[in-house]
C-alpha cells in the first residue's frame, strides 16, 4: 500500500511540475507578444524567464515560446487573453484571466468551475479592483528602506511581501510588492534591477479594493474553489480578494 501511495504521489508531483511549465511557456509566448522579445527591453518577459530558469524549463522550450510570442518562428501565437469576473464561495470577487487558443473549449469550461462553487457564480464585478501595474521584488538588505525605494522607483505604493506570501521571495531578505501606474511597470522594474533588487514578478493585475471577512472555514472553502481555477491548465492569473 505504501509503495502504490509512493507511486501516486510522484505522479501526482509530475502532475503539478508538468502544469506548472506549460503555464511558464504560455506565460512565456505571451509577454514576448505583448512587449517583444528582448527581455532587457520587456520587464514582464524578463521576470517569467527568471522564474522558468528556477522551474528547469529547457533552453529549447523557452527560445520556442518567445519565438512564437514575437513572430519570428514558423509557429505564430494564436492565442487569447480572455477576462472573466465572478465570485467565489461566501461573496468573494474573483477575475481570472485567460490564455487560449481555443475560446470556444474554454470558456464553457470556466463556467462549470464557477458552478462547481458552492455559491459560486460568473458575474461582472470589475469596478470591485483596481487595475494596476504590479512589481514584487527581493533586496538581500533585510533593512532596505521599502518607501524609499518605492518613492525612487516611481511607484505608486508598495506592501511588505514575506516568503510566506510567495515563496519566490527568499527568507532573511526584505521583498515587497510595488503598486505602480500600468505604463510604469517596465521602469520601475528596470530601476529596482539597477539598485540591487530581484524582480521575480513584473505584471498588470488587479488589486481587491475591499476584503470580506472570513472565518476558517469560509477561507479554506474559497481556497478550494481557487485552487480549482488554478489548476486549469488555460489559467494564467486568478485575482480574489481574499489577504
Amino acid at each position: 500500500m505504501g509503495r502504490q501511495w509512493l507511486h501516486a504521489k510522484r505522479a501526482i508531483v509530475n502532475l503539478k511540475k508538468g502544469q506548472l511549465v506549460g503555464k511558464l511557456v504560455k506565460e512565456i509566448t505571451v509577454a514576448a507578444k505583448l512587449g517583444g522579445p528582448d527581455p532587457d527591453a520587456n520587464a514582464r518577459l524578463y521576470a517569467v524567464l527568471e522564474k522558468a530558469k528556477k522551474a528547469s524549463v529547457t533552453r529549447e522550450a523557452i527560445e520556442r515560446a518567445i519565438a512564437k510570442g514575437a513572430g519570428t518562428g514558423g509557429d505564430k501565437s494564436s492565442m487569447e487573453h480572455v477576462v472573466f469576473e465572478g465570485y467565489a464561495p461566501h461573496k468573494v470577487p474573483v477575475i481570472v484571466e485567460v490564455y487560449t487558443d481555443n475560446h470556444q473549449r474554454t470558456a464553457p469550461e470556466i463556467r462549470v468551475l464557477f458552478k462547481k462553487g458552492v455559491l459560486g457564480a460568473a458575474a461582472s464585478n470589475k469596478f470591485l479592483f483596481d487595475h494596476v501595474g504590479l512589481v514584487e521584488a527581493h533586496h538581500t538588505d533585510a533593512n532596505t528602506d521599502l518607501e524609499a525605494a518605492a518613492i525612487e522607483a516611481g511607484a505608486n505604493d508598495f506592501e511588505t511581501l514575506t516568503h510566506a506570501q510567495n515563496d519566490d521571495i527568499p527568507e532573511g531578505h526584505a521583498g515587497a510588492r510595488f503598486i505602480t501606474e500600468r505604463t510604469a511597470v517596465h521602469a520601475v522594474s528596470t530601476w529596482l534591477k539597477q539598485n540591487g533588487w530581484s524582480v521575480v514578478t513584473s505584471e498588470i493585475g488587479y488589486l481587491a479594493k475591499n476584503y470580506p471577512e472570513l472565518d476558517d472555514t469560509a477561507r479554506a472553502e474559497v481556497g478550494e474553489f481557487l485552487q480549482a481555477l488554478e489548476d486549469h491548465d488555460d489559467v494564467q492569473r486568478v485575482w480574489a480578494a481574499v489577504r
